[in-house]
């Protein structure tokens, strides 16, 4: 096993991730009353379109607001141990960008 692969694995071993309150205090209270009124997808959603994009265990989640617009921001572990990145516009759902972590 790779170095890379066993940190990554420590990481989503030790990251704790409840899909209702993935984010911060802060940053969870945010993002639900932005939800509640309508401004974002639902983070369940965007989980979803993820892993249609790609399986495997999500390891880190943000939602950043960058040039006017919400980000949804993911990454991915597989199950070969790569991590995959990707951006989702959080008030059209679309995916702004799938890479692998190099």
């Amino acid at each position: 096993m790779n170095s890379r692969y066993l940190t990554t694995a420590m990481m989503a071993i030790t990251l704790t991730i409840d899909i209702g309150t993935a984010m911060a205090s802060d940053d969870h209270n945010e993002a639900r009353r932005l939800k509640d009124a309508g401004k974002i997808f639902p983070l369940e959603q965007i989980i979803k379109k993820a892993r249609q994009q790609h399986q495997g265990r999500i390891i880190e989640i943000e939602l950043e607001h960058e040039k006017g617009r919400y980000i949804y921001e993911l990454e991915l572990l597989d199950k070969n141990g790569t991590v995959w990145e990707f951006e989702f516009d959080a008030s059209s759902g679309e995916l702004i960008k799938k890479e692998k972590d190099d």
